[in-house]
């Protein structure tokens, strides 16, 4: 399905305008205290997501599947809210850290339904 396949993209994109907006944040303050919310918003969020696309646009079989649907709408709130709330860990709220625990437990848990959607749909045929 290639609007998942666009969605995916779109929002990878998106992800990487926040994480080379908030290196060039970074360097021109020199503060790198946020450097791990960059690294999370460029990997879990632009290398991730442009990944999920791709795949889902090469697969298109997959993207039509209940469990892609699943996965979709469970990585892209839960690693949002994941991204905001590493941001106000870093910048001194600690009291958030239970939620951010239970938040990264969700995307992780995300990305084991994406393994599940890719090993059903790249098995050997018969």
């Amino acid at each position: 399905m290639i609007n998942m396949s666009n969605w995916f993209l779109r929002l990878a994109v998106l992800y990487l305008i926040a994480g080379v907006g908030l290196g060039l944040y970074m360097a021109a303050s020199n503060d790198h205290s946020m450097f791990p919310v960059h690294a999370h918003l460029n990997l879990l969020g632009w290398v991730s997501l442009a990944l999920f696309g791709l795949f889902y646009r090469v697969v298109p079989a997959a993207a039509a599947t209940t469990l892609a649907k699943l996965h979709f709408w469970v990585y892209v709130p839960a690693h949002f809210v994941q991204m905001v709330l590493l941001a106000m860990f870093f910048r001194g709220a600690t009291a958030i850290e239970p939620a951010l625990g239970a938040v990264s437990m969700i995307v992780g848990a995300a990305i084991v339904v994406f393994a599940v959607v890719v090993w059903n749909n790249t098995r050997a045929s018969p």
